[in-house]
């Protein structure tokens, strides 16, 4: 009996175990199956992408492999599309040059734009809102208005396909808001060209993978859609400085980028640093004096390719910068969300040793659709110690103890804005944004007397900044905003290309640390008008 259940008990085993092996079998076939849909689907967006990005068929030939056509690909819509026709950039379906397989896709406008200052800057249509007058400044009681062509851009964009996955391109944008120490509005307007961007980019869909070099928009700067370039969430005013609030740079860099099925992105990018300085002179009170030994800004040497009167930082190592982006989809309404991470290091020598003090910051934006194709919200905001950069408003990165030591200051940068698009042919926007900084200063005792150093030291002297003609004024800037609004209407679309014209009036308010004499404050009414044609 015994060795009759031992019997049964075997082969009720080697039944389990064969069920077992079967159903590992089973697995493995559908873990095989699952990895090559898997495959499968990846390939097919390849080949969506590819039939997407594929040029339209030339409408003229010519020898040598030349032809006329449409670039290909999906052209932008949304905020991202009115981003790319107010800014004039080369978008899918624009008129193109293939020579070879490579498309050349011009872009750009012819603008005439102007501006009234009710108080007066001496500046073109960028405006320096750090350096909006306080009273003590006889000429800030003067209005200015000025006309100007120099915002007018040029653009190209080239591409080429090396296959279906692999894809290059290069893109160049010229405006005239250059000024050589010659350049004047006497008589015959002798400003020159500048580099806005240039850059070359590999993008290889397969892998997510996208690399970019040269100069473009600094990494920190808002994306609409992704971490891709052309695609920047830029404000859409006139005014050249943009709105303080506003996180930018245009930068040279080396950006790296890693999408996941073009939802989500990251990236990481090194860029060209620069620091600027504030804060450490005195006015009305007895002055404190930096060591002797401190350097910190040079003039370049003659002949080393920078104008020769503008003084560079010293320097040696990059800004770094990392982001994340997120696209999802909720409830019928598109969302773009940011986040960015930034180091900087700040350099000076002082009694003969080279200094080193660490920086940087962390923000990030939200980008909502709140009614599809009509109104889109937007925040966005940054907070750091030795940012000032890389805000609209320009200030200080950085001011100095009283042993000649860095000091960075801490300052924090907002922005709000809608957009409306009415119709097809108007779009109106709104912003409102500032960029304030703390207070960052030491003070020294001599023989009995105070020496203070730094920005925002209290005992600085505010008394003369509201009297005209004093030089009492030490006026170091705690806090810039300013609230803006404005439309773009398209005047004429068709064959010829576009017609554009534009409005915007801004407010903005400057308001100094408490000093000897309290505060100092001062305000600035803008209006603006643009007209743009668009060839292409």
């Amino acid at each position: 009996m015994g060795a009759l259940v031992a019997c049964q008990s075997a082969a009720r085993a080697d039944e389990t175990a064969d069920e077992i092996r079967a159903l590992k079998a089973q697995l493995k076939r559908l873990e095989v199956k699952v990895s090559d849909q898997a495959r499968k689907q990846k390939e097919t967006q390849v080949q969506i992408r590819d039939v997407a990005s594929r040029p339209a068929p030339p409408v003229a030939s010519g020898p040598n492999g030349v032809s006329l056509g449409a670039l290909g690909g999906s052209a932008p819509t949304g905020l991202t599309g009115v981003e790319s026709s107010i800014r004039g950039l080369p978008v899918a379906g624009s008129p193109s040059l293939y020579i070879n397989g490579v498309s050349i896709t011009p872009g750009g406008f012819l603008a005439l734009e102007g501006i009234f200052r009710d108080r007066f800057i001496g500046a073109d249509i960028a405006t320096p809102y750090q350096n909006i007058p306080y009273g003590n400044i006889r000429s800030g009681n003067a209005n200015e208005f000025r006309m100007s062509a120099r915002q007018s851009r040029a653009s190209l964009l080239v591409k080429g396909d090396v296959n279906p996955a692999t894809h290059l391109a290069g893109f160049m944008e010229l405006d005239f808001l250059g000024a050589a120490q010659t350049a004047n509005s006497n008589e015959s307007n002798s400003f020159n060209p500048r580099v806005r961007h240039l850059y070359a980019t590999v993008d290889q869909d397969d892998f997510g993978a996208h690399l970019l070099a040269g100069q473009t928009w600094s990494l920190v700067t808002m994306n609409t859609k992704g971490i891709v370039p052309r695609q920047e969430n830029i404000p859409l005013q006139i005014d050249a400085q943009y709105v303080p609030g506003f996180v930018w740079a245009r930068n040279p860099q080396i950006r790296v980028v890693k999408d996941f099925d073009q939802t989500l992105w990251a990236a990481l990018s090194v860029e060209n640093p620069q620091t600027t300085f504030g804060g450490f002179t005195t006015v009305g009170t007895t002055p404190g004096t930096l060591p002797s030994s401190l350097v910190f800004n040079q003039l370049p040497p003659g002949g080393s390719l920078f104008n020769s009167l503008n003084a560079v930082s010293l320097n040696h190592m990059p800004d770094i910068v990392g982001k994340v982006a997120w696209d999802p989809t909720i409830a019928g309404h598109n969302v773009h969300l940011e986040g960015f991470g930034i180091f900087r290091d700040f350099y000076s020598q002082v009694n003969n040793s080279n200094q080193d003090v660490a920086g940087g910051g962390a923000g990030g934006s939200i980008l909502v659709s709140l009614l599809p194709k009509q109104l889109e919200a937007q925040f966005s905001g940054m907070t750091g110690r030795g940012i000032g950069r890389y805000g609209a408003g320009q200030l200080p990165d950085v001011t100095f103890n009283a042993n000649g030591t860095i000091a960075p200051i801490q300052e924090t940068m907002l922005l709000a804005g809608l957009t409306w698009h009415a119709t097809s042919d108007l779009d109106l926007y709104a912003y409102a944004g500032e960029e304030y900084q703390n207070a960052t200063y030491t003070t020294t005792e001599s023989g009995g007397v105070l020496n203070p150093f730094g920005l925002g030291n209290p005992l600085f002297s505010n008394a003369g900044c509201s009297t005209p003609g004093s030089t009492v004024c030490n006026g170091n800037i705690h806090l810039i905003r300013q609230i803006t609004g404005g439309l773009w209407d398209k005047v004429y679309q068709g064959s010829f290309g576009q017609l554009r014209a534009g409005l915007q009036y801004s407010f903005t308010q400057k308001y100094s640390f408490q000093g000897v004499g309290g505060g100092a404050k001062t305000q600035e009414n803008m209006g603006l008008f643009s007209l743009r044609y668009y060839p292409f």
